[in-house]
């Protein structure tokens, strides 16, 4: 029979509490700063290490953990923790790990979409181009076969295709624009 772990006794990656303390303080400075129009204090050494602990960790659930862009998805999501430290509320939250775990998630979010944007120009210029980039500069020769005979018989092409066919479905889905309301109609505006 399996053993179950005890959570109680499990150490959390991030202690709440402390990560409370020390951004209680930093929003003192912060605060402190602004009032007297001060440069804005430098984050500490361990709230940094928190951001990158926690952006780390999340790149590791089953729907980040796969892309070939996890580095640059772990730094948007401290670049935002960082442009947004001075939001966090202390009197209103007492959970920044909470906060700063959602600002990372959805920086996450954002740079997959961006990324999906690039691969989609990319993978359209092939469609319309038909032919594979990296044999465009090639010269032929005897020795070598024809490349864009290989894309256009490609499983790879397969791919291509479906993955614009799909991204273009998904942006025709959001465009579609709602029935205006009788308000809308009466005043002549239509958004």
């Amino acid at each position: 029979m399996a053993r179950r772990k005890n959570i109680k006794n499990k150490a959390h990656y991030v202690d709440n509490a402390k990560f409370l303390e020390a951004m209680i303080v930093y929003k003192k400075e912060y605060d402190t700063a602004v009032k007297n129009e001060k440069d804005l204090p430098q984050i500490s050494e361990y709230l940094g290490s928190v951001f990158l602990k926690i952006a780390q960790r999340l790149s590791f659930r089953p729907n980040f953990i796969n892309y070939a862009f996890k580095n640059d998805m772990i730094s948007d999501g401290i670049e935002n923790c960082l442009h947004y430290i001075h939001n966090f509320n202390p009197e209103k939250s007492n959970n920044p790990f909470a906060y700063f775990t959602q600002i990372i998630y959805y920086a996450f979010i954002r740079r997959i979409q961006k990324e999906k944007k690039q691969l989609y120009i990319k993978y359209k210029s092939m469609q319309n181009y038909d032919i594979m980039p990296g044999y465009m500069d090639q010269e032929k020769t005897n020795d070598v076969p024809d490349p864009t005979g290989d894309y256009k018989n490609s499983e790879f092409k397969i791919v291509v295709d479906e993955f614009v066919d799909n991204f273009e479905k998904s942006k025709k889905k959001k465009a579609v624009k709602k029935e205006p309301t009788k308000l809308e109609l009466f005043m002549g505006v239509t958004l």
